[in-house]
């Protein structure tokens, strides 16, 4: 595979079009080897416009998609930002090549340790990452961030996660069921307040125990 060229592609003929114009971001996704963060088994597949399988029902977000997220957040140098389901690790290194640290939560600790591995040996060290269910965020001692990054979809989004943003933070999110979910940001104005901004609509895999009960259809 010619990287180099794949890469060119995925930016010019996936993310771009999307409506994807701040130049960091392109030029981050330029840059940052995708296909270092990819299994083994789909590395092939790392730059084409497709959902790569993680395990359990869980797969990396498209190259599109991960590049709206970040075009949204728009962090800053001095920012932390809260990521939950941390997957491969790649939309965890794109977020610490943008702020100033990034804590990730997975939920499966064999995700957790591959991931680990491939950012100390990308150089990324600016992150930390835990092991546990993030869906209700990740208060480590009162912590708030100044973003928060959702990799997975949720039914609903709990407002306990709201409560973890700083003043002036914003929240990504992918809200509801398929065949049409809609990614969401939503910026905490203040203590009491919170705005939200719908963005465009997709169908992603849920964050794990974040799917809808079952209905029983008799």
């Amino acid at each position: 595979m010619d990287i180099e060229r794949a890469r060119h592609n995925m930016v010019e003929q996936q993310i771009r079009p999307w409506e994807v114009l701040d130049p960091e971001v392109l030029g981050l996704f330029q840059r940052c080897p995708r296909d270092a963060y990819v299994p083994e088994e789909y590395r092939a597949l790392a730059y084409a416009d497709t959902r790569i399988p993680l395990g359990d029902g869980q797969a990396m977000m498209l190259p599109r998609e991960e590049a709206r997220l970040l075009q949204a957040l728009q962090l800053g140098r001095r920012e932390s930002v809260l990521e939950v389901g941390t997957g491969s690790g790649f939309l965890t290194a794109l977020l610490a090549a943008l702020c100033r640290h990034v804590t990730s939560i997975e939920i499966s600790p064999a995700r957790s340790e591959r991931a680990a591995g491939v950012l100390a040996a990308q150089g990324v060290h600016n992150v930390s990452l835990e092991v546990g269910d993030g869906r209700l965020g990740w208060p480590d001692g009162g912590a708030t961030y100044h973003a928060i990054a959702l990799t997975g979809s949720v039914h609903e989004l709990d407002p306990t996660l709201l409560t973890q943003l700083e003043v002036g933070g914003r929240l990504f999110a992918i809200v509801g069921e398929a065949p049409a979910m809609e990614a969401r940001l939503v910026t905490r104005t203040s203590t009491g307040q919170w705005d939200t901004e719908s963005l465009f609509e997709t169908v992603v895999s849920h964050l794990v125990g974040a799917a809808p009960p079952r209905r029983f259809e008799f």
